[in-house]
């Protein structure tokens, strides 16, 4: 498949790749960061975006005005849309302010499934501010979480570990100067027969548990020096910090919005990086149908994934195709070869 950016009305666009490109089932992974029903115009000014309430200097890159129920009737209509185009396998992510987040997540749960809901991602978007009112400072929006199936494609996400990390989970040092931990070699749960209720040099597994490996990788442990016994004969397993790929990824994260951004309300590109690289694989199609300025779609690109932007803003298209066009650090060896498409009602251009 093609790249495809469009420009329209993103519900009539969801529909056209449903029922003109066939793409129901096909979309691996949707992102999208739609209006927050803040009551607010978006517009860009000399180059600089931001947000205003009446917009006397600059061009309106998009309107964010409907709120309550008429905010989630038309969020609704598209997420109904984007779970017929979602594949068996498919994620979503859906990116959204703390005010409206609650109500939208019943709303997902209604659509996708609450066995499907996966994760209320807290993202820290900016520093703190000192502004004056009742209440607490807000740094932070929401991110939600869902899968088509028990299944979606995962690809285990790990985060470097710090110094203080490495200091702290890894305070041991053999002889040779390489930090290490140990854990337990036994699990709760006991096995009647079976080689991990057999005895390990001379030792049965703690009363209502089990070896966590069989008898025979026990030793082999052992005769590597991979088991480390305390001065009581208890054996536990050696892990060095030099051997490990990371520490999960946990549910708040921190990725802050750019200083001078492109365009309103544009999204750290590393954030877009990890949830494409966790909920995708390469050559899956990855969709968004609030493309803004197409930082999901680079992200799709550089990460060699198949991509679809859907934007009305002539504003959103120009910075998208703005942004494809620049090569600094060698991002892309050439711009991306992408097919444009406007609909305006039933009109392709």
């Amino acid at each position: 498949m093609k790249n495809i950016l469009i420009q329209a009305d993103n519900l009539m666009a969801l529909n056209f790749l449903l029922k003109e490109r066939n793409l129901k089932g096909k979309i691996d992974l949707i992102y999208i960061d739609p209006p927050f029903a803040t009551g607010s115009n978006f517009s860009i000014s000399e180059n600089r975006a931001s947000t205003i309430s009446k917009a006397k200097d600059g061009k309106i890159a998009y309107t964010d005005t409907l709120k309550g129920l008429d905010f989630l009737e038309f969020l609704k209509s598209r997420l109904l849309s984007l779970k017929d185009l979602l594949s068996p396998q498919g994620s979503i992510y859906l990116h959204i302010d703390y005010k409206i987040g609650h109500y939208v997540k019943i709303l997902m749960d209604e659509v996708f499934g609450i066995e499907n809901f996966k994760n209320d991602i807290t993202r820290i978007k900016c520093n703190p501010k000192n502004f004056d009112r009742i209440g607490y400072g807000n740094v932070k929006d929401m991110i939600l979480f869902y899968s088509k199936s028990s299944e979606p494609i995962w690809n285990e996400p790990r985060q470097k570990y710090s110094l203080k990390d490495i200091e702290k989970l890894f305070s041991k040092i053999n002889k040779y100067g390489r930090r290490y931990t140990t854990v337990p070699i036994h699990a709760p749960g006991e096995t009647v027969s079976g080689s991990t209720s057999k005895l390990f040099r001379g030792i049965a597994p703690p009363k209502g548990r089990h070896w966590r490996a069989d008898v025979e990788t026990l030793e082999k442990w052992d005769k590597e020096g991979l088991i480390e016994w305390s001065s009581k004969g208890n054996p536990r397993k050696i892990i060095f910090a030099d051997e490990r790929e990371g520490k999960r990824v946990q549910d708040i994260w921190e990725f802050k919005d750019p200083q001078i951004p492109a365009y309103p309300t544009e999204k750290n590109h590393r954030l877009l990086d990890l949830i494409i690289k966790t909920s995708s694989n390469v050559d899956s199609i990855v969709l968004d149908c609030f493309c803004g300025s197409g930082t999901t779609l680079k992200a799709a690109q550089l990460n060699n994934r198949k991509w679809i932007g859907i934007d009305q803003s002539d504003l959103a298209i120009n910075a998208t195709k703005n942004k494809f066009q620049k090569t600094e650090n060698s991002l892309f060896a050439e711009p991306p070869e992408f097919e444009f498409i406007v609909l305006k009602d039933t009109t392709i251009k």
